[in-house]
């Protein structure tokens, strides 16, 4: 029996192994947008910044409209102070195109705002993060994967974003994501904690987040800003954002003690022609498989427990009759 209960305190703590520690998160609202846009927009010292062609309706903020060469953006204009942080923005991306469209939009926590560029509207070489919402295949002839598709860049300002190879070889992550033109609420967070960025969604109508991709070891520091831009070419799209809600994750004592505003951007180093993260996954499924063994050992041991008392009890039964 002590060995069951071992097996069974055990078992206890993969069980809860197997969930992540929900930090209390707090909602900062100087880093939310929601309805009612133009009070907003309104005031000189607004938060938020709207650029290019962008423009604020009673429904949505529109960062390009769907017609062909232009770009826009939104902007929050309070340098995030917190090392971690989780952000969930509402937005839809559609259009008339049935077979092309494009080209998609970018989540950017970077270094300096409202820059005009060629990377989804935002300028190249950039510092800090892009979470890049991408809806269009350039280079189709090589891509593995279905658009649309979500993929992550860590850069410290060296490295180029080539359009042509839709940046696979710089993105650290990437899942496909059938986000485009759905009638349900589309949905992507955005987590960074303890040097770990996961990223979700929820495009199904569900109210269930289900992770895209998560990796480890991704370096940020405070005091950058969270942007949204989108641009079009020959291929357009309407891309609106229609609300963003930005929360402060709880932080230990080590890290807020930390100075972080100098911290260079880092992350793994990419691995070109895949931005498939697998990391988590054989994390998880390692974590499953001890939790599947420790519950065949304990379904072993209650057979044997089973078969000892059955033979006990027979045993007695017989020399009763006898």
């Amino acid at each position: 029996m002590k060995f069951i209960g071992s097996i069974s305190f055990l078992l206890i703590i993969l069980v809860g192994y197997t969930y992540e520690d929900e930090s209390d998160p707090y909602e900062d609202r100087e880093h939310s947008l929601t309805r009612p846009y133009p009070s907003v927009f309104s005031t000189s010292n607004s938060y938020w910044h709207l650029h290019g062609f962008s423009l604020a309706t009673d429904r949505y903020i529109r960062l390009t409209s769907d017609t062909q060469s232009k770009y826009g953006g939104l902007w929050n204009m309070i340098p995030v102070t917190y090392a971690d942080w989780e952000m969930h923005v509402h937005f839809h991306v559609h259009g008339e195109g049935k077979g092309f469209f494009g080209d998609g939009f970018a989540i950017w926590y970077a270094r300096d705002p409202k820059l005009d560029g060629p990377v989804f509207g935002y300028t190249d070489y950039f510092y800090g993060l892009a979470v890049i919402m991408d809806t269009y295949a350039n280079d189709h002839e090589r891509q593995k994967h279905i658009y649309p598709y979500i993929s992550a860049i860590v850069n410290n300002g060296t490295l180029h974003y080539n359009h042509d190879r839709d940046g696979t070889d710089i993105s650290i992550a990437g899942c496909e994501s059938s986000f485009r033109g759905r009638t349900t609420d589309t949905l992507v967070a955005i987590r960074y904690e303890n040097n770990r960025l996961t990223v979700s969604t929820d495009v199904d109508g569900k109210n269930i987040w289900v992770v895209c991709f998560s990796i480890d070891n991704i370096h940020l520091p405070t005091n950058y800003y969270f942007g949204f831009t989108a641009a079009t070419g020959q291929l357009s799209d309407n891309h609106d954002i229609i609300s963003v809600r930005t929360f402060q994750l709880a932080t230990s004592e080590q890290r807020r003690s930390e100075d972080r505003k100098n911290i260079i951007p880092a992350a793994p180093a990419a691995k070109p022609g895949s931005t498939e993260n697998d990391t988590s996954k054989s994390s998880s499924w390692s974590v499953l498989k001890i939790f599947l063994l420790v519950v065949f050992v304990i379904l072993i041991c209650l057979g044997a427990i089973g078969s000892v008392w059955y033979m006990r009890s027979y045993s007695h039964r017989s020399k009763r009759f006898y």
